[in-house]
Order: structure tokens, then sequence, then C-alpha cells
């Protein structure tokens, strides 16, 4: 058994959240404060126009005193980025930007999510659901399998991913070539 002690020392406590994003829908799940159990929470219409999906992530992260962010970040089996690697590194820098404006000190993560998709159809495909149903919670369950992993390399490395920089404005845009969804 591991002391108290040694538990807080290597696995700092708080409400984390995963993100599985798609050009259609986002996935979310979201763990207990001491990242035992990682469940799946919702799935979201994706809305690049007014982004009401990331709005309901702030709303979320605020509720649940959330203090980490893990956004997938797909890439291939070389390692490489493709351009859907590009659509969620955007994602988690209007995140992390909207989170910043609500004034939640609240760091968003790039995590890689290889196979996470492939393992979750796996999953529900094990535990008896027919495929045509898949397509409603696919994402939410490939989100559980990204924060899974994210808990298991804090508790491995002490950290997880690449910690996403919020866009600066400079002269009135943003310092990426990104819409402002801020206001």
């Amino acid at each position: 058994m591991i002391s108290p002690e040694l538990s807080e020392n290597t696995f700092p406590r708080g409400v984390r959240l995963a993100v599985d994003v798609g050009s259609v829908r986002v996935g979310v799940a979201v763990c207990d404060a001491d990242g035992i159990l990682p469940t799946p929470l919702k799935t979201l219409s994706r809305d690049p126009k007014r982004n009401s999906d990331i709005k309901v992530l702030v709303k979320e992260a605020v509720v649940r005193g959330v203090v980490e962010v893990y956004v997938g970040l797909p890439r291939t089996l070389a390692g490489r980025e493709a351009e859907s690697a590009t659509m969620a590194r955007r994602y988690a820098e209007n995140l992390a930007a909207a989170l910043g404006e609500a004034g939640l000190e609240c760091p968003v993560r790039l995590v890689d999510e290889r196979f996470t998709t492939v393992e979750a159809h796996r999953n529900l495909r094990a535990a008896g659901m027919d495929s045509r149903e898949h397509r409603r919670v696919v994402d939410q369950v490939a989100a559980v399998g990204i924060l899974q992993h994210a808990l298991d390399m804090i508790r491995g490395r002490g950290d997880a991913g690449a910690l996403v920089d919020i866009p600066t404005l400079t002269g009135g845009d943003l310092g990426s070539n990104e819409t402002d969804v801020r206001g």
C-alpha cells in the first residue's frame, strides 16, 4: 500500500477533462480528483463557427473545478502529424484562450492519441454494443482512452503531454493565424 504522503507527491490531486476532437463531434471524459477512474461525460457537436462546444467545455471546467485539460493529438503510426493534428492544435489553442478568458488557470495539454478510436470501437464491440450504435458514444470512449493515457504518464513521469500556449494578441490579431474565439 502506498503511503498518503507518497501518493500526494507523485500524483497531484484534481479533476481533469480529456477531449477527443473531430470535425463533426467532440468526445469528453472526466476523472475524479484522485485520477482513479476516467469516465465518459458527453459528446458535443463540433461548432467551429460559434464555438458553442468550447463554451460548454469551459462551463464544465468551471463547474467541476478542473485543474487540467488534455486534448488528443492524432498522429500517424510513424509519429507524424497530418491535417487532423493541425485541427486539434488549433482547437486546443482556442480552448486554452477561452479558459483564460473565463479566469481559469487551467493548463491545456496535447496528448498523443494514437489508437484511441480503434481501441474505443474494440471496447464497445467487446461490451456487446451494436456497431450502428458506436457513433453516439465512440468519441466519449476515445476521450476516456486519452485521459487514461495522460493519467498513466503523470504517474510514470510526473507530467503528461505538451503544454499549449495561449495565442497572444498583437495589433488586434491573434499571434497565430486563428480566429479570435473569445469575443
